[in-house]
Protein backbone atom coordinates (compact mmCIF):
# COMPACT_ATOMS: atom_id res chain seq x y z
CA UNK A 1 0.00 0.00 0.00
CA UNK A 2 1.43 3.58 -1.15
CA UNK A 3 2.02 5.96 1.93
CA UNK A 4 0.77 9.59 1.30
CA UNK A 5 3.17 11.70 2.68
CA UNK A 6 1.48 15.14 4.74
CA UNK A 7 1.99 18.11 2.65
CA UNK A 8 3.91 19.54 5.70
CA UNK A 9 7.01 17.14 5.95
CA UNK A 10 9.41 17.09 3.25
CA UNK A 11 9.81 13.72 1.09
CA UNK A 12 11.31 10.86 2.71
CA UNK A 13 14.80 10.61 0.96
CA UNK A 14 15.52 8.48 -1.81
CA UNK A 15 19.48 8.32 -1.46
CA UNK A 16 20.53 5.45 0.94
CA UNK A 17 21.62 7.76 3.99
CA UNK A 18 19.16 10.63 4.01
CA UNK A 19 21.10 13.84 3.83
CA UNK A 20 20.39 16.68 6.51
CA UNK A 21 18.36 19.46 5.02
CA UNK A 22 20.21 22.58 4.67
CA UNK A 23 19.52 25.72 3.62
CA UNK A 24 20.90 27.06 0.46
CA UNK A 25 22.89 30.15 0.22
CA UNK A 26 20.99 33.53 -1.13
CA UNK A 27 24.08 34.93 -2.44
CA UNK A 28 23.70 35.19 -6.42
CA UNK A 29 26.01 34.35 -8.91
CA UNK A 30 27.53 37.45 -10.42
CA UNK A 31 26.79 35.76 -14.00
CA UNK A 32 22.73 36.63 -12.91
CA UNK A 33 20.66 33.98 -14.84
CA UNK A 34 17.88 37.23 -14.86
CA UNK A 35 19.05 38.34 -17.84
CA UNK A 36 17.34 38.60 -21.25
CA UNK A 37 20.23 36.79 -22.89
CA UNK A 38 19.71 33.79 -20.87
CA UNK A 39 16.58 33.20 -22.66
CA UNK A 40 18.15 33.68 -25.42
CA UNK A 41 18.68 29.69 -27.60
CA UNK A 42 22.70 29.56 -28.09
CA UNK A 43 23.70 27.93 -31.41
CA UNK A 44 24.89 25.20 -30.11
CA UNK A 45 21.45 24.12 -28.54
CA UNK A 46 19.91 24.51 -31.69
CA UNK A 47 22.05 22.76 -34.16
CA UNK A 48 23.17 19.91 -31.49
CA UNK A 49 19.99 19.75 -29.08
CA UNK A 50 16.65 20.61 -30.97
CA UNK A 51 17.23 19.43 -34.41
CA UNK A 52 18.70 16.50 -32.84
CA UNK A 53 15.97 15.11 -31.08
CA UNK A 54 13.54 16.66 -33.90
CA UNK A 55 15.12 14.34 -36.32
CA UNK A 56 15.63 11.04 -33.77
CA UNK A 57 12.38 11.45 -31.94
CA UNK A 58 10.76 8.34 -33.06
CA UNK A 59 13.90 5.90 -32.57
CA UNK A 60 14.61 7.96 -29.40
CA UNK A 61 11.15 7.15 -27.95
CA UNK A 62 11.45 3.15 -28.98
CA UNK A 63 14.45 3.24 -26.82
CA UNK A 64 13.20 5.30 -23.94
CA UNK A 65 10.68 3.00 -21.74
CA UNK A 66 12.18 1.69 -18.47
CA UNK A 67 11.33 4.28 -15.25
CA UNK A 68 14.03 5.09 -13.06
CA UNK A 69 13.22 3.36 -9.45
CA UNK A 70 14.25 7.02 -7.42
CA UNK A 71 11.97 8.77 -10.06
CA UNK A 72 8.88 6.56 -9.76
CA UNK A 73 9.40 6.89 -5.40
CA UNK A 74 9.74 10.43 -6.05
CA UNK A 75 6.13 10.38 -7.92
CA UNK A 76 4.52 7.94 -6.07
CA UNK A 77 5.07 9.48 -2.94
CA UNK A 78 3.27 12.75 -3.78
CA UNK A 79 0.02 13.53 -2.08
CA UNK A 80 -3.24 12.22 -4.13
CA UNK A 81 -4.64 15.15 -6.51
CA UNK A 82 -1.18 16.67 -6.78
CA UNK A 83 -0.21 18.71 -10.17
CA UNK A 84 3.01 17.51 -11.60
CA UNK A 85 4.66 19.55 -14.22
CA UNK A 86 7.66 17.83 -15.99
CA UNK A 87 9.79 19.86 -17.86
CA UNK A 88 11.78 18.04 -20.64
CA UNK A 89 9.37 15.25 -20.66
CA UNK A 90 10.66 13.81 -24.06
CA UNK A 91 8.40 10.96 -25.12
CA UNK A 92 6.74 11.18 -22.11
CA UNK A 93 7.70 7.68 -19.72
CA UNK A 94 6.98 9.64 -16.72
CA UNK A 95 3.69 11.55 -17.69
CA UNK A 96 0.73 9.43 -15.85
CA UNK A 97 2.93 6.92 -13.75
CA UNK A 98 1.04 7.92 -10.72
CA UNK A 99 -2.58 8.08 -11.94
CA UNK A 100 -3.64 9.54 -8.50
CA UNK A 101 -2.02 12.76 -9.68
CA UNK A 102 -2.58 14.48 -12.54
CA UNK A 103 0.52 15.57 -15.12
CA UNK A 104 0.89 18.22 -17.48
CA UNK A 105 4.30 17.87 -19.68
CA UNK A 106 6.61 20.31 -22.18
CA UNK A 107 9.76 19.95 -23.70
CA UNK A 108 11.02 22.10 -26.56
CA UNK A 109 11.05 19.16 -29.41
CA UNK A 110 7.35 19.32 -31.05
CA UNK A 111 7.91 15.72 -32.61
CA UNK A 112 8.33 13.95 -29.13
CA UNK A 113 5.61 16.39 -27.73
CA UNK A 114 3.36 14.99 -30.79
CA UNK A 115 4.53 11.50 -29.83
CA UNK A 116 3.11 12.04 -25.87
CA UNK A 117 -0.33 13.88 -27.42
CA UNK A 118 -0.53 10.69 -29.25
CA UNK A 119 -0.25 8.88 -26.16
CA UNK A 120 -3.05 10.99 -24.65
CA UNK A 121 -0.98 13.02 -22.53
CA UNK A 122 -1.65 16.83 -21.66
CA UNK A 123 1.80 18.65 -23.32
CA UNK A 124 3.03 21.02 -25.07
CA UNK A 125 5.80 22.30 -26.27
CA UNK A 126 7.66 25.15 -24.56
CA UNK A 127 11.71 25.78 -23.44
CA UNK A 128 13.09 25.01 -19.96
CA UNK A 129 14.64 28.31 -19.53
CA UNK A 130 11.26 29.86 -20.02
CA UNK A 131 8.34 27.67 -18.46
CA UNK A 132 5.12 28.68 -19.77
CA UNK A 133 3.48 28.23 -16.69
CA UNK A 134 2.17 31.14 -13.35
CA UNK A 135 4.14 31.44 -10.36
CA UNK A 136 3.06 28.07 -7.83
CA UNK A 137 0.86 26.48 -10.51
CA UNK A 138 2.33 22.75 -9.57
CA UNK A 139 2.84 20.72 -6.57
CA UNK A 140 5.37 19.62 -8.03
CA UNK A 141 8.21 19.63 -10.85
CA UNK A 142 10.55 17.01 -12.55
CA UNK A 143 13.55 17.66 -14.35
CA UNK A 144 15.14 14.47 -16.04
CA UNK A 145 17.87 14.48 -17.59
CA UNK A 146 17.56 17.70 -19.49
CA UNK A 147 20.26 20.99 -17.81
CA UNK A 148 23.14 18.76 -18.88
CA UNK A 149 21.77 19.99 -22.82
CA UNK A 150 21.81 23.49 -21.59
CA UNK A 151 25.34 25.51 -22.48
CA UNK A 152 25.95 28.02 -20.06
CA UNK A 153 26.26 28.13 -16.38
CA UNK A 154 23.51 31.01 -16.35
CA UNK A 155 20.98 29.47 -18.45
CA UNK A 156 21.32 26.03 -16.14
CA UNK A 157 20.56 28.33 -13.20
CA UNK A 158 17.45 29.79 -15.39
CA UNK A 159 15.83 26.46 -15.62
CA UNK A 160 16.28 25.29 -11.97
CA UNK A 161 14.74 29.09 -10.97
CA UNK A 162 12.01 28.20 -13.07
CA UNK A 163 10.89 25.23 -11.51
CA UNK A 164 11.16 26.91 -8.74
CA UNK A 165 8.90 29.54 -9.69
CA UNK A 166 6.19 27.37 -10.90
CA UNK A 167 5.94 25.02 -7.80
CA UNK A 168 3.67 26.16 -4.72
CA UNK A 169 5.18 26.84 -1.36
CA UNK A 170 5.94 23.37 0.06
CA UNK A 171 6.02 21.87 -3.31
CA UNK A 172 9.13 19.86 -4.12
CA UNK A 173 11.39 19.76 -7.64
CA UNK A 174 13.81 16.44 -8.25
CA UNK A 175 16.39 17.21 -10.74
CA UNK A 176 18.60 15.11 -12.38
CA UNK A 177 21.67 15.34 -14.79
CA UNK A 178 24.21 13.24 -16.22
CA UNK A 179 27.58 12.99 -14.26
CA UNK A 180 31.31 13.29 -15.34
CA UNK A 181 31.63 10.45 -13.17
CA UNK A 182 30.02 7.35 -15.26
CA UNK A 183 29.54 3.80 -13.85
CA UNK A 184 30.59 2.70 -16.90
CA UNK A 185 33.70 4.27 -17.52
CA UNK A 186 34.01 3.10 -20.87
CA UNK A 187 30.99 5.11 -22.12
CA UNK A 188 33.16 8.45 -22.25
CA UNK A 189 35.63 7.00 -24.07
CA UNK A 190 32.44 7.06 -26.80
CA UNK A 191 31.89 10.66 -26.85
CA UNK A 192 33.25 13.51 -28.74
CA UNK A 193 35.11 15.79 -26.27
CA UNK A 194 34.64 19.55 -27.63
CA UNK A 195 38.43 21.27 -28.67
CA UNK A 196 39.86 23.16 -26.34
CA UNK A 197 39.90 25.86 -29.37
CA UNK A 198 35.48 25.68 -29.11
CA UNK A 199 35.87 26.03 -25.51
CA UNK A 200 37.42 29.42 -25.34
CA UNK A 201 36.06 30.93 -28.13
CA UNK A 202 32.74 29.90 -28.12
CA UNK A 203 31.51 28.29 -24.42
CA UNK A 204 34.04 30.00 -21.86
CA UNK A 205 33.35 30.61 -18.15
CA UNK A 206 31.20 33.00 -18.07
CA UNK A 207 31.43 34.56 -21.90
CA UNK A 208 28.53 35.59 -24.13
CA UNK A 209 27.11 33.29 -26.58
CA UNK A 210 28.26 35.28 -29.61
CA UNK A 211 31.58 36.22 -29.62
CA UNK A 212 33.05 38.33 -32.96
CA UNK A 213 35.89 36.90 -35.28
CA UNK A 214 36.85 39.89 -37.14
CA UNK A 215 33.55 40.75 -38.77
CA UNK A 216 32.34 37.11 -38.40
CA UNK A 217 29.85 36.15 -35.23
CA UNK A 218 30.58 32.15 -33.93
CA UNK A 219 26.83 31.85 -34.12
CA UNK A 220 27.11 32.29 -38.13
CA UNK A 221 29.68 29.15 -38.06
CA UNK A 222 28.52 26.11 -39.92
CA UNK A 223 27.92 22.93 -37.84
CA UNK A 224 30.97 21.81 -40.25
CA UNK A 225 33.60 24.02 -38.71
CA UNK A 226 32.88 23.16 -35.31
CA UNK A 227 36.23 21.49 -34.07
CA UNK A 228 35.63 17.93 -32.22
CA UNK A 229 37.49 14.95 -31.46
CA UNK A 230 40.04 13.30 -28.98
CA UNK A 231 43.50 14.48 -31.01
CA UNK A 232 42.64 18.39 -30.34
CA UNK A 233 42.47 17.35 -26.66
CA UNK A 234 45.40 16.48 -24.24
CA UNK A 235 45.21 14.15 -21.20
CA UNK A 236 45.13 16.26 -18.64
CA UNK A 237 42.76 18.32 -20.89
CA UNK A 238 40.17 15.18 -20.95
CA UNK A 239 40.63 14.76 -17.22
CA UNK A 240 39.03 18.03 -17.15
CA UNK A 241 36.67 17.82 -19.72
CA UNK A 242 32.76 18.40 -18.74
CA UNK A 243 31.78 19.65 -22.39
CA UNK A 244 30.79 17.02 -24.96
CA UNK A 245 29.07 15.42 -28.30
CA UNK A 246 27.43 12.30 -27.41
CA UNK A 247 26.53 10.12 -30.57
CA UNK A 248 22.77 8.62 -31.76
CA UNK A 249 23.56 6.24 -34.35
CA UNK A 250 19.98 6.30 -36.14
CA UNK A 251 20.07 3.05 -37.89
CA UNK A 252 19.41 2.90 -41.80
CA UNK A 253 16.19 1.03 -41.91
CA UNK A 254 14.51 3.61 -39.86
CA UNK A 255 11.76 5.34 -41.48
CA UNK A 256 13.55 8.60 -39.97
CA UNK A 257 16.21 7.89 -42.42
CA UNK A 258 14.64 10.00 -45.12
CA UNK A 259 15.41 13.12 -47.24
CA UNK A 260 15.62 15.56 -43.43
CA UNK A 261 18.89 13.06 -42.83
CA UNK A 262 20.45 13.39 -45.75
CA UNK A 263 19.91 16.91 -45.62
CA UNK A 264 21.19 16.85 -42.32
CA UNK A 265 24.99 14.82 -43.89
CA UNK A 266 24.96 17.01 -46.60
CA UNK A 267 25.15 20.30 -44.15
CA UNK A 268 27.56 18.37 -41.51
CA UNK A 269 24.70 18.45 -38.74
CA UNK A 270 25.18 14.11 -39.40
CA UNK A 271 28.02 12.24 -40.34
CA UNK A 272 27.10 8.42 -41.64
CA UNK A 273 28.53 5.29 -40.44
CA UNK A 274 28.63 2.64 -43.03
CA UNK A 275 30.17 0.07 -40.76
CA UNK A 276 27.51 0.44 -37.70
CA UNK A 277 24.92 0.86 -40.94
CA UNK A 278 23.77 4.01 -39.39
CA UNK A 279 23.42 8.20 -39.48
CA UNK A 280 24.91 9.66 -36.54
CA UNK A 281 24.08 12.89 -34.76
CA UNK A 282 26.23 14.30 -32.08
CA UNK A 283 24.05 15.62 -28.94
CA UNK A 284 25.44 18.34 -26.71
CA UNK A 285 25.95 17.09 -23.25
CA UNK A 286 27.46 19.19 -20.23
CA UNK A 287 28.20 16.63 -17.48
CA UNK A 288 27.89 17.34 -14.16
CA UNK A 289 31.03 17.08 -11.68
CA UNK A 290 30.42 15.84 -8.22
CA UNK A 291 28.74 18.84 -6.10
CA UNK A 292 28.42 20.91 -9.20
CA UNK A 293 24.57 20.36 -9.32
CA UNK A 294 24.19 21.51 -5.68
CA UNK A 295 26.42 24.73 -6.22
CA UNK A 296 24.54 25.54 -9.43
CA UNK A 297 21.32 25.78 -7.15
CA UNK A 298 23.10 28.15 -4.59
CA UNK A 299 21.93 31.02 -5.78
CA UNK A 300 18.02 30.23 -4.69
CA UNK A 301 16.79 32.62 -2.12
CA UNK A 302 13.35 30.32 -1.92
CA UNK A 303 14.48 26.96 -1.84
CA UNK A 304 16.00 24.31 0.39
CA UNK A 305 17.85 21.03 -0.54
CA UNK A 306 15.95 17.92 1.21
CA UNK A 307 17.98 15.62 -0.64
CA UNK A 308 20.97 15.19 -2.77
CA UNK A 309 22.21 11.51 -4.59
CA UNK A 310 23.83 9.88 -7.07
CA UNK A 311 22.23 7.18 -9.20
CA UNK A 312 22.37 5.58 -12.38
CA UNK A 313 25.61 7.65 -12.85
CA UNK A 314 23.41 10.88 -12.37
CA UNK A 315 23.54 13.20 -10.13
CA UNK A 316 20.56 14.59 -8.34
CA UNK A 317 19.08 16.80 -6.22
CA UNK A 318 15.13 17.55 -4.71
CA UNK A 319 14.37 20.82 -3.76
CA UNK A 320 11.43 22.54 -1.40
CA UNK A 321 10.62 25.33 -1.80
CA UNK A 322 10.19 27.66 1.34
CA UNK A 323 8.43 30.97 0.40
Amino acid sequence: MLIKLPRSKPLKSLSSKSTTMKQINTKRSPNCSSSSSVQSTPEIEKKYVHRVYDAIAPHFSSTRFAKWPKVSTFLHNLPSGSVVLDAGCGNGKYLGLNDECFFIGCDISAPLVQICKDKGHEVLVADAVNLPYRNGYGDAAISIAVLHHLSTEGRRRKAVEELVRVVKVGGHVLITVWAVEQEDGTLVDKWRPLSRKYLDEWIGPGSPRVRSVGSVSLESIPETEVSVGNKEVSGDEKDKQQEYFVPWHLPYHRAEVSGASVGAVENGLARKDDVKGAIVYDRYYHVFGEGELERLVSGMKNAVIVDQFYDKSNWCVILEKTS
